[in-house]
């Protein structure tokens, strides 16, 4: 049975499988696999373990995975958020430390080396990145939250993790616009186009598959193009848009290598060459 199972979202090899693939698949071990969570702003994660192999997709920030093997310096992980199986570096992964409190609610922000934005820069966290607050500090009228090893980060960048931006993820997907395009990104660093899709329904508290073919086949419903309207998706082999209103779509996209507007009888007439028309519109 192993040959359906995708396996972005299921995690089996010939010598080991996750926990849940019992009596699914053949392996000499089934694990449950060890929590932990992402310690650097964004890594890739990889369908092999290997440097040269192209990015499936991101993990963030303080998100949190299940390793289920570490071997040459690479661990075998799945994430917590959306059930993505890769491969990151050992290295990047470390036992969850406390649960976190928030998370970052702007496309971009710096984590400073103590609560004064003259400091200097620790590193810099994407939009959706997860941190835990231990405390709170005023520097001249600017209110930070303090976390571990005494980092602090602008307090009006975060929102509580349990919480929504907004629930307009549209609203939320626009301020990415002109943010570089990024094969398998989903960061503010660079995006692609079911990246954007997912982290932007992700901050509106609502969840989304990660590959604009999960997202075409089982993200909403079905709906006819004369009844586009905001909030709307536009699905094209391999690609995804947000509809803005009834006319202009927004996206990120390998023509202009950002996340741009693009009226959407601009898009279908530029991108049927490659991809031919649309394959469905859906409402999520």
């Amino acid at each position: 049975m192993s040959e359906v199972l995708d396996r972005r979202l299921n995690a089996y090899r010939e010598d080991l499988a996750e926990e849940r693939l019992r009596g699914m698949v053949e392996a000499k071990r089934f694990v449950e696999g060890t929590p932990a969570a992402l310690s650097v702003p964004v890594t890739p994660l990889r369908a092999r373990p290997e440097a040269g192999c192209g990015t499936d997709t991101e993990l963030l920030y303080g998100e949190t995975v299940r390793v289920l093997d570490v071997a040459n310096g690479w661990a075998w992980v799945k994430s917590d958020l959306d059930g993505y199986v890769g491969y990151v570096p050992e290295d990047v992964v470390q036992p969850p430390q406390a649960p976190a409190t928030h998370l970052v609610a702007v496309p971009r922000t710096f984590v400073y080396r103590g609560a004064d934005l003259r400091f200097p820069q620790a590193f810099a966290l994407s939009m959706g990145s997860r941190i835990a607050v231990a405390g709170e500090a005023e520097t001249r009228g600017t209110r930070y939250f303090l976390l571990d090893g005494g980092l602090a980060i602008v307090a009006d960048h975060c929102i509580p993790a349990t919480g929504a931006l907004t629930d307009d993820y549209v609203a939320i997907a626009t301020r990415f616009l002109e943010t570089p395009y990024l094969w398998g990104g989903r960061s503010g660093f660079g995006i692609d186009c079911s990246g954007l899709v997912q982290l932007a329904m992700q901050m509106a508290g609502r969840n989304a598959p990660r590959d604009s073919d999960m997202q075409a086949s089982g993200l909403g419903r079905l709906i006819e193009r004369e009844d586009l309207t905001r909030g709307d998706l536009v699905f094209w082999k391999g690609h995804v848009a947000i509809m803005e209103d009834e006319k202009t779509l927004v996206h990120a996209n390998g023509h202009t290598m950002t996340v741009a507007r693009e009226g959407l009888e601009d898009a279908i007439r530029r991108i049927a060459w490659l991809y031919a028309q649309p394959t469905g519109y859906r409402r999520p």
